[in-house]
């Protein structure tokens, strides 16, 4: 019966756990990453251009 418990608590740390991490990227996924990730993709594109 103790295994039982201890799995099912293990269980519900990692749902927690992983809620906890989708609701992070859902937060700061489209005000902070993303244009950080875009800025940096344009400073790529147009690194490529000056140097052709």
């Amino acid at each position: 019966m103790k295994e039982a418990t201890g799995e099912l608590n293990m269980t519900v740390v990692t749902i927690v756990l992983i809620g906890v991490i989708a609701a992070f990227f859902a937060i700061f996924w489209p005000n902070v990453i993303q244009p950080a990730i875009e800025n940096n993709w344009d400073k790529n594109v147009t690194d490529i251009d000056n140097i052709n």
